[in-house]
């Protein structure tokens, strides 16, 4: 590679602060955080010529510096010099060019090159001597300009909120009313057929996959394989690259932002999935693409005993140390950027905990979540945490933060168990059903702090799960060893795909009545991105690494009468507030009619500690409030008939036939096996 002389570019020390390569005065300042380098080179690349200007100045362990003459567009790495004693926890080599950790855009792409290796693999001890600048991951500065127009971001309240999980790519990849150049594209998020069917649906929320510039693992690399998914971040402020459509005139991060203001439109709000637990370097073998070389103790948990190594709670090789106030200060920085300069309206938190660990463990009040709460622009967005990792004492749920919403997997599993014939109980039902008072009832928090989900990107699809017992993930390459091995699905008497109209019958059956317990469950529905329209990824449960038709969804193939009832499901429950209650039950009031919930058997009968706790699949709930609701539930492989409690009852929804209407009932109600019945209650008229 050539290089230009230094001195046809003047580097001058102006201010360590904002962090990264930002327009100032004529010119850029450039801010990196490295207090354990002994020196820091700024490489700007133009073409094949690279020029290095050393960073004149370091205060408070930033090395910084402006230079004047360059703007936008700019191409731009750094050299960080120091020891290289992995022992001590250094791996500096300015024989690697490093990708700066608040680059706002993301050139080049890793394919498994050797030259991104810090170390000999001859001896890991010793620096690699070869000059990686040409192939290395590179930041390009942007002007951040965009028209906004009047965007406003709908703040959807989160009692109100049905989130839709779904991958950027996956969603419209195969869609036949999508230009094939703009398919599986953030300009896709951006077109007609794809809004429309959310605002259909009645979504208030896409939770996207995280779309964080990313880098593949060299296993997968070597598999022909991505990780798909994206939680292997390289960058935290610069968008996926991939999922630019090219089109003339446009870039990443502009269709990202028109594609957003288009959401916002509709009175949709975008969540992301953020991965700040890890890094793509992965542990000390893999890849130097940032961190590691510009202050590796700094940015990562070490082993105290061990430094060489890396203490690893994610099961991604490396923990970013949050405990250091600059890692901190990086991911605020982050994510207010996308609140500011994206409008993104909130985020969901992959392996959480990690981000609130120290040495001591998960710290509840730690330094993350502490300032999170505190801070002006990340308190009024909505937080919803993955509430476990892999370290000590990982399974954190029910134990975040007032302002905090987490994914509860026991309200997955228990429901699952429930309609799928697994051991259950009604006792266990009851509490997921009525948002887990026993796991987030505590300092004020709400009901909507449990984020209710059947199925999400990890795991089977809801197809999946009512047509496979057993995961079929041989083409991730792993010999069917990854991915969960206790999914409590049933494949109704036939593993996969079946022709049997009595198992079709039964698995569509299963299907509405998971949905509508979903949708009429206290607290927050979370949709999987695909359920809708009855997509299937062939049995993988673990689809990471699938950029292809498994995950893609099926559009032409789409279950349409499902996608009509999911969305009659969505707006009953907007439609009545008794099935979205904003406090939790008390059980309790003047009489059991005016209770907020009452809990019956099939003869309308109080349920007994045995009923509760023996296997039971049939009850009935009567939900309080000015207009009340009646769920008649029968998980039971034989049909029950129902005793209704007092008072005039319209059935307007019954999951064993999605088309029948709404019907006046009496006194009793026959539910089918495998159904719920939704009913409501006639205004009362007193004497």
């Amino acid at each position: 590679m050539g290089k230009r002389p230094a001195a046809a570019l003047a580097v001058t020390g102006v201010q360590a602060y904002p962090l990264g390569a930002l327009p100032a005065a004529g010119g850029v300042n450039f801010a990196l955080v490295a207090p354990h380098a002994e020196r820091v080179d700024l490489c700007l690349f133009d073409g094949d010529q690279e020029t290095r200007l050393t960073l004149p100045c370091c205060s408070n362990g930033v090395w910084h510096g402006h230079v004047a003459g360059i703007g936008p567009g700019q191409l731009y790495g750094y050299r960080v010099h120091g020891p290289f004693a992995p022992q001590r926890g250094l791996r500096f080599n300015p024989n690697k060019l490093l990708l700066d950790p608040y680059a706002r855009e993301v050139v080049g792409r890793y394919l498994g090159q050797e030259s991104f290796r810090a170390h000999l693999a001859s001896d890991p001890d010793q620096p690699d001597p070869v000059d990686n600048g040409r192939e290395a991951l590179k930041g390009r500065v942007v002007a951040e300009d965009f028209d906004w127009g009047d965007d406003r971001p709908p703040r959807i309240p989160i009692e109100r909120s049905v989130l839709y999980e779904v991958h950027l790519k996956g969603l419209s990849a195969r869609h036949p009313q999508l230009a094939p150049a703009v398919r599986g594209s953030y300009a896709a998020l951006a077109e007609a057929p794809v809004l429309d069917h959310l605002q259909a649906l009645g979504v208030t929320a896409v939770s996207l996959l995280p779309l964080h510039a990313r880098a593949d693992e060299p296993r997968l690399l070597e598999l022909g394989l991505s990780n798909y998914w994206g939680y292997n971040t390289v960058g935290f402020f610069a968008p996926e690259p991939r999922y630019w459509s090219g089109r003339p005139g446009t870039s990443a991060a502009s269709e990202l932002k028109s594609a957003i203001r288009a959401l916002h439109a509709r009175g949709i709000e975008v969540l992301l999935d953020v991965v700040y637990n890890h890094t793509a370097e992965g542990d000390e073998r893999g890849p130097t693409f940032s961190l590691r070389g510009i202050d590796n103790a700094l940015y990562y948990h070490l082993k105290p005993c061990a430094p060489a190594y890396y203490e690893n709670w994610t099961g991604c090789g490396n923990t970013l140390n949050l405990e250091q106030p600059r890692v901190l200060q990086l991911v605020l920085d982050s994510l207010r950027y996308w609140v500011e300069h994206y409008h993104v309206d909130g985020f969901r938190f992959d392996l959480a905990p990690a981000l609130a660990r120290t040495s001591a463990g998960f710290q509840r009040h730690g330094a993350f979540l502490s300032a999170v709460a505190q801070d002006p622009v990340l308190a009024r967005v909505k937080l919803i945490a993955e509430p476990w990792d892999i370290g000590p004492g990982g399974y954190q749920v029910g134990n975040f933060q007032p302002g905090w919403c987490e994914w509860n997997d026991q309200y997955r599993d228990t429901m699952r168990a429930f309609w799928l014939g697994h051991p259950s109980s009604l006792g266990e039902f009851a509490r997921r059903f009525s948002a887990s008072s026993d796991l987030f009832r505590r300092d004020g928090r709400a009901p909507s702090a449990s984020v209710n989900f059947i199925s999400a990107h990890d795991g089977f699809t809801l197809r999946d799960l009512v047509s496979y017992n057993e995961k079929h993930n041989l083409p991730n390459g792993e010999d069917n060893r990854d991915g969960h091995n206790h999914n409590r699905s049933n494949n109704c008497g036939v593993e996969g795909p079946s022709t049997d109209l009595h198992v079709l019958r039964l698995r569509a059956r299963l299907q509405r009545a998971l949905l509508a317990t979903l949708i009429f469950s206290q607290g927050t529905p979370m949709l999987l991105g695909g359920d809708e329209l009855g997509h299937t990824q062939n049995g993988n449960n673990n689809a990471y690494c699938q950029d292809n038709v498994t995950t893609w969804l099926d559009w032409e193939q789409a279950d349409r009468g499902l996608l009509a009832f999911v969305a009659s499901l969505i707006t009953l429950r907007q439609r009545y507030p008794a099935l979205r209650h904003t406090l939790w039950f008390t059980g309790a009031a003047g009489c059991a009619r005016d209770a907020d919930i009452v809990w019956l058997g099939e003869q309308a009968q109080p349920l007994t500690e045995h009923d509760w706790q023996h296997g039971r699949r049939r009850i009935a709930i009567r939900l309080g409030g000015a207009e009340p609701c009646l769920l008649l539930i029968n998980a039971e492989a034989a049909d029950t008939r129902f005793s209704l409690p007092p008072g005039q009852w319209t059935a307007l929804l019954d999951t064993s036939d999605p088309h029948a209407g709404a019907r006046g009932l009496g006194a009793e109600a026959d539910v089918p096996a495998h159904a719920l019945v939704l009913a409501v209650q006639h205004e009362r008229k007193d004497s």
